[in-house]
Parts: C-alpha cells; sequence; structure tokens
C-alpha cells in the first residue's frame, strides 16, 4: 500500500495502475495533472481505461470525492475522454 491509497477514490486498481505508470506518491499525481495520469494509464495499462477512472483520478488529485466534482468539471474532462 503506498501513500496513493490515502487519496479518496484510490483503491487497489487505481493504485496499481499509477504506480505502474511510475506516478508514485500524491505530490507526483498532482504535478502530472488528470490528463496525463490517464493518458498513460491507457497508453500503458489498460486501454479499456474508463471515464469514471478519469473522474476518480481527478476526485483524488482535488482530494474530494469523485461524486463531488462540479458538473462543468466533468463535462470538460468528459471532452478529454472523447477526444482521445
Amino acid at each position: 500500500m503506498s501513500e496513493l491509497s490515502k487519496l479518496p477514490n484510490v483503491g487497489k486498481v487505481l493504485e496499481e495502475n499509477l504506480l505502474a505508470v511510475g506516478i508514485e506518491t500524491p505530490e507526483q499525481l498532482r504535478k502530472i495533472g488528470v490528463e496525463e495520469a490517464f493518458r498513460r494509464i491507457r497508453i500503458e495499462r489498460d486501454p479499456g481505461a474508463c471515464l469514471h477512472m478519469l473522474y476518480g483520478i481527478q476526485g483524488a488529485i482535488l482530494g474530494i470525492p469523485d461524486k463531488h466534482l462540479s458538473a462543468d468539471t466533468k463535462q470538460e474532462l468528459k471532452a478529454f475522454f472523447h477526444s482521445l
């Protein structure tokens, strides 16, 4: 178990994916950002990574459960997701 597991939304699968793509700490995750973290997971680890995982990463970065993301944030993330 890493420090990542202490973040909201980071369960075993997301933690394993983040670690596998070289993101080992909450600080690294915040620095890299949601889009790059998700892009790495899709390319290197899980081509089928879903929109819910993207929301989870953003919530982890912000320190909130993904269900509390604003509608605007979700819309921006959805647009990014569909651009991949």
